[in-house]
């Protein structure tokens, strides 16, 4: 008897000792706080962004049809130009001597028609007086044969003669053509944006035309170029308003219009964009040509709507039942309840609350935060002792 209260005794002590120690562990336990913030009443303007480069609307390549050496340069970077200006002269000399080559076979030519419409003439003559002769049984008929097959013979040489006129004909307009190439003049009024030439170059059209200068017509009207990721591309319509800026005035906003949302995608590395083009006034001619702009499509704007942040619709709660509908946690009285919610537009930090038992004001909880409480001054405890 006295062994088994002994037993019993000890028993006793080891659970009050195991008690305090679990007492001692948990007094310093994790409590459950929450970080909130508050619903609040406001505007909320969605936005696509994106990268492009300023481009003038309109840029002709100025080439040539001919090849040869530039001798004389009239245009540089930045020149005003005018329609039919001269702007560089390619050397004239071998086209002159083919002019005049193509002058010398015109004139032989003529001569040669000449030659041969006297020949034609004769042969008719003579046919006529063989014919007359055959009539009159003065001649065979072989002689008569000769006569006509001279009269056709020489038909034929003035036909070939008029042919070969035509021909030096056409030479001639042809040399004189590429006589006229040799001045490169501009095609429109504008401004010089690209020289790609300089005198004493040799330029080479036997495949493809050189381009010697760029123009721009009208830098006053520009247009950007950018790329939309195709997820949201849907939101981007033409006509919408846009703002961008360029690095060279950072701190100054330029305005645009969607313009045009081109159909032919661009794929870099599986990413599929697409080029959609913002006119741009640049009358104040402060935007050049190739800058960078980082633009901002405004799609949707709301004005004076509830919202809340989008950290809320992703907060979970630990423990809680799941929901397939869209909700949020809200702190009323301590306590953490979950409300259904139906959204609308969003910033992408702020989303609008279009239904839900939510008003301004009140705490919506984002994310958990953990404290820890101790029982003394030191966090840790030595084992007990027995």
């Amino acid at each position: 008897m006295k062994n088994r209260k002994k037993i019993v005794l000890i028993s006793g002590a080891l659970l009050v000792t195991v008690v305090l120690l679990l007492i001692i562990i948990f007094s310093g336990s994790k409590k459950m706080e929450f970080k909130t913030v508050k619903v609040q009443r406001g505007d909320i303007i969605q936005t696509v962004t994106a990268t492009g480069n300023v481009n003038p609307v309109t840029t002709i390549l100025v080439g040539t049809r001919v090849s040869g050496t530039i001798v004389a340069l009239y245009a540089d970077y930045n020149s005003l130009v005018k329609k039919g200006q001269l702007i560089a002269q390619i050397d004239p000399t071998p086209f002159e001597n083919e002019l005049k080559q193509s002058e010398a076979d015109l004139y032989n030519a003529k001569s040669n028609l000449f030659k041969s419409e006297v020949s034609l003439k004769d042969a008719e003559r003579t046919l006529k007086r063989k014919q007359e002769l055959f009539n009159r049984d003065f001649i065979a008929r072989s002689e008569l044969d000769d006569a006509e097959t001279a009269y056709n013979t020489a038909k034929a040489q003035y036909e070939i003669a008029i042919a070969q006129l035509k021909k030096a004909e056409a030479g001639l307009r042809q040399a004189k053509t590429n006589l006229g190439y040799t001045r490169i003049v501009s095609p429109v009024n504008g401004v010089v944006i690209a020289k790609n030439v300089e005198v004493g170059q040799t330029v080479a059209a036997s495949f493809q035309t050189p381009t010697l200068f760029t123009i721009a017509p009208d830098l006053t009207k520009m247009q950007v170029d950018t790329n939309v990721d195709e997820a949201d591309i849907s939101k981007i319509k033409n006509g919408m308003e846009a703002t961008f800026t360029v690095d060279a005035y950072s701190d100054r906003k330029f305005k645009g219009v969607v313009a045009q949302i081109r159909l032919s995608p661009t794929v870099t590395q599986n990413v599929v964009t697409y080029d959609v083009v913002i006119a741009v006034d640049n009358t104040h001619l402060l935007l050049k040509p190739g800058m960078t702009a980082n633009v901002t499509f405004v799609a949707q704007e709301k004005k004076n709507v509830i919202k809340i942040p989008n950290a809320a619709l992703r907060f979970r709660m630990p423990n809680a039942v799941p929901s397939k509908e869209q909700g949020v946690w809200i702190l009323r009285g301590g306590k953490p309840v979950r409300v259904k919610v139906k959204t609308g537009v969003s910033d992408g930090e702020w989303i609008e609350v279009v239904e839900g038992d939510i008003k301004e004001g009140e705490d919506v909880i984002v994310e958990i935060q953990t404290g820890k409480k101790t029982s003394g001054s030191s966090t840790s405890h030595p084992p007990p002792r027995f």
